[in-house]
């Protein structure tokens, strides 16, 4: 059987078993990122503190964040089939030799 409990007035949730303890002993507390850091200039000349605003400038600026840019996949290159059956082909050749004994110095 399904039993509901009424955590706000006029809203129903089903009844769970809740654990006492939700936090670890070691981390007694949510971790949360900051929004400051130490000033640091950008190219507009001016000081920053917020990571917020930093990233609001250089993206007005066109610039890219190291770290958080979205790169584009890239085609692989073994997609295409001349190349794989070539790069077969050469490392067929290659275990050829070197089993008859040819040794590159």
């Amino acid at each position: 059987m399904i039993e509901l409990e009424e955590f706000e007035p006029g809203r129903w949730r089903v009844r769970r078993e809740r654990h006492l303890k939700q936090r670890s002993e070691t981390v007694p507390l949510p971790y949360v990122i900051s929004d400051t850091m130490d000033p640091v200039e950008q190219v507009d000349g001016k000081f920053y503190t917020s990571k917020r605003q930093y990233r609001a400038v250089g993206r007005a600026h066109g610039l890219t964040e190291v770290g958080n840019e979205k790169l584009p996949p890239k085609p692989r290159a073994s997609a295409d089939r001349n190349i794989k059956a070539a790069r077969r082909r050469s490392i067929h050749t290659a275990i050829q030799k070197y089993k008859a004994g040819v040794r590159s110095s």
